[in-house]
């Protein structure tokens, strides 16, 4: 299996308009790894997480997936990628029974039995239109449909926002910590502090628009003194109140 990242950002900027969201970011995600991006509210995590799936063309520099840009590599690549939205997205007539169906009609390594195993454990009723299902059904029902294909990397994009404290260890223990035990690369935003301590093996803070900090986790706190949550606070400062 090759050593090259599974993703790596060189030298993205991105802007709008006269506003500059990201510049001079530079990171790799090594394959295996759990990397999380860490930021307040209008630091760009967002901004960041469409440019690596393609979604978005940066301003400056580019973005590797899997050794290629994936601005023109993205059909391909995107096959080997599971991504949970921050908003749960799915056609909101349609029931978790009906959209694993739909969805194992596009890959070629689908496995329902294993997707209808996750959407039990989050106890998600099959039956139930997305629309009318909780908070945490819905994002339930998306990790489960972003991991039936085996993904090579998993993109999460703030997944616990608005779960109780149940999904969100779910999330954290069972499913990130069994898919880095696998070798699954998971690449996550979030601001769950406290859930991402022992499971990341690498944070990022963006701050002003640059990345600030990019190390190792337990070796950031070591070396600083300090938790996550004291880190971030020192390093990030306050809230803006502004999503990006």
């Amino acid at each position: 299996m090759s050593d090259a990242p599974v993703l790596a950002v060189e030298r993205l900027g991105v802007r709008y308009g006269r506003q500059n969201v990201l510049e001079e970011i530079s990171f790799v995600v090594r394959r295996g790894a759990v990397y999380a991006l860490l930021g307040r509210n209008g630091a760009g995590k967002s901004s960041l997480v469409r440019c690596g799936l393609g979604q978005q063309k940066p301003s400056a520099g580019r973005v590797l997936l899997f050794g290629e840009d994936v601005w023109t590599t993205r059909k391909t690549a995107m096959a080997r990628v599971g991504v949970v939205p921050e908003e749960p997205d799915a056609p909101p007539e349609m029931t978790a029974r009906q959209l694993v169906a739909f969805c194992g009609r596009l890959y070629r390594t689908w496995s329902e039995a294993a997707v209808r195993e996750r959407l039990e454990r989050f106890q998600v009723p099959l039956g139930v239109p997305f629309a009318r299902l909780s908070k945490g059904e819905q994002g339930g029902t998306m990790l489960a449909l972003a991991l039936g294909h085996a993904p090579e990397l998993l993109v999460l994009d703030d997944p616990t926002l608005g779960l109780d404290l149940i999904a969100r260890q779910a999330v954290f223990t069972e499913i990130i910590g069994e898919l880095a035990d696998r070798g699954t690369t998971v690449f996550l935003t979030t601001h769950n502090l406290a859930g991402i301590e022992g499971v990341a093996d690498r944070v990022a803070i963006l701050k002003d628009h640059r990345l600030a900090v990019d190390a190792e986790l337990e070796a950031l706190k070591v070396r600083r003194g300090q938790s996550l949550e004291e880190i971030f606070a020192e390093v990030a400062g306050p809230e803006r109140g502004m999503a990006a």
